[in-house]
């Protein structure tokens, strides 16, 4: 999930740049603006905008958005609760198809490797792993062979 909030948060921030550009004080009003935009967005995975799983369309403005409080109001809640199944079904369905395909592509160039006593490797410093070796971006990645 760190990958996916990583992107999010550099989608938002290329939003926010384009409609900031020099104004750098008026951010915060756009911040409406630029979630509209994100949620009626399609996205690769569901091939559906935010909007469009959770209203059932994607409204072109914010005051599409009116009809759909006094709409939930009208629908039978039975029926109501069945269409989100099965909206949900669908988009679990479409989700676990992309992680398959992402899944497939990664291990499509990762190579199997079984080391034997003798071997010459390479060590890679990962911060987590080794926390005293990678205090900067400057240090080494790497170190070998060993």
């Amino acid at each position: 999930m760190a990958g996916q909030t990583e992107v999010v948060n550099r989608t938002l921030g290329t939003l926010l740049r384009v409609l900031v550009k020099k104004n750098l004080k008026t951010w915060d009003p756009l911040l409406a603006h630029v979630k509209f935009a994100y949620k009626r967005a399609l996205s690769r995975t569901t091939n559906d905008s935010p909007f469009k799983i959770v209203y059932r369309y994607n409204p072109l403005g914010p005051l599409d958005l009116i009809p759909i409080h006094l709409e939930k109001m009208n629908v039978q809640a039975s029926k109501r609760v069945e269409e989100i199944q099965d909206l949900h079904k669908k988009v679990k369905g479409q989700i676990e198809k992309a992680n398959k395909r992402y899944q497939t592509q990664a291990k499509k160039n990762r190579k199997h490797a079984i080391f034997k006593p003798g071997d010459l490797v390479w060590v890679q410093f990962r911060k987590d792993r080794f926390p005293s070796k990678r205090k900067s971006q400057l240090m080494p990645r790497a170190d070998g062979p060993f």
